[in-house]
């Protein structure tokens, strides 16, 4: 009690202005129909204001929610287009199978831990053999290479990152068609490196890299980066710097392809080999 007596007689005149002040605002507003509309409009105003800030900040915060929501619905409309629009010659197919025409499918991820200052990246995602993963699946970030699956569990996987010494992927330069070995010499994270191509090939700045889909991993025409810089050294290949289109110091949300028909290729070929 002392002290709020203490506290009133500290500050007893600027408590008498404020409820003096608000008594004057008060017949102010309250008298005269032009500041009583002005009032309640300003009133409004600052209540409508305070409204949309609270709502953009609940949807900021419900953003995590939303990109999982889109990643599912792009990978449900992914597996739908690749039923319907993969077409083969149904000569030699007599059993009516609602899938037999799909060979990849699709199934998003986040990525809860990753590393890219080593010489043998990899990161992992939250997704594993219960929800269907298993190795040598394709990674891809947006519509752009990220890694390959090389371990898992349950419920988590562990993907061989694009920066990795250890990776190799064959790609093509779009636009003459040529294909060589893309690989990560260990030096710049933004960076990668398509050799075997001959020196003859006409390659220019800019131009786009994408695998080839020879291997039974990646599909083909999955975006790599651009030519960024190339140099013809003493052989008959150029070294070719391709500039990633992956961001992987802010990968978050991944998307893994699986080929369902990879293991009868794998199985033909090595039958050859």
């Amino acid at each position: 009690m002392r002290n709020l007596l203490n506290f009133l007689a500290k500050y007893n005149n600027l408590i008498i202005f404020l409820v003096l002040e608000g008594i004057a605002f008060y017949l102010l507003s309250t008298g005269n129909n032009y500041h009583n509309t002005k009032v309640v409009k300003g009133i409004r105003g600052t209540t409508r204001g305070l409204e949309q800030k609270i709502s953009n900040t609940r949807s900021y915060f419900r953003l995590r929610d939303i990109n999982q929501e889109l990643a599912s619905e792009n990978n449900s409309l992914k597996n739908t287009i690749s039923r319907l629009m993969k077409k083969e010659d149904l000569l030699f197919f007599s059993v009516s199978d609602t899938i037999f025409n799909q060979q990849y499918k699709y199934s998003s991820a986040e990525v809860i831990d990753n590393s890219v200052n080593r010489q043998k990246n990899f990161f992992t995602i939250n997704k594993g053999r219960k929800q269907g993963l298993s190795a040598d699946m394709a990674v891809i970030s947006g519509e752009s290479v990220a890694g390959v699956i090389v371990g898992y569990s349950d419920n988590f996987s562990i993907v061989m990152s694009l920066l990795n010494l250890d990776f190799r992927l064959s790609a093509r330069i779009r636009s003459n068609g040529y294909f060589g070995s893309l690989s990560w010499d260990g030096i710049d994270y933004k960076n990668v490196i398509l050799s075997e191509i001959p020196r003859h090939v006409p390659v220019s700045l800019g131009d786009t890299v994408e695998t080839t889909g020879y291997s039974a991993i990646f599909p083909e025409g999955i975006m790599i980066g651009v030519v960024s810089d190339f140099e013809k050294p003493g052989g008959d290949f150029y070294t070719i710097k391709v500039a990633l289109k992956t961001d992987f110091r802010k990968l978050h949300f991944v998307n893994v392809i699986g080929n369902m028909k990879k293991t009868e290729q794998i199985e033909l070929e090595n039958s050859f080999q």
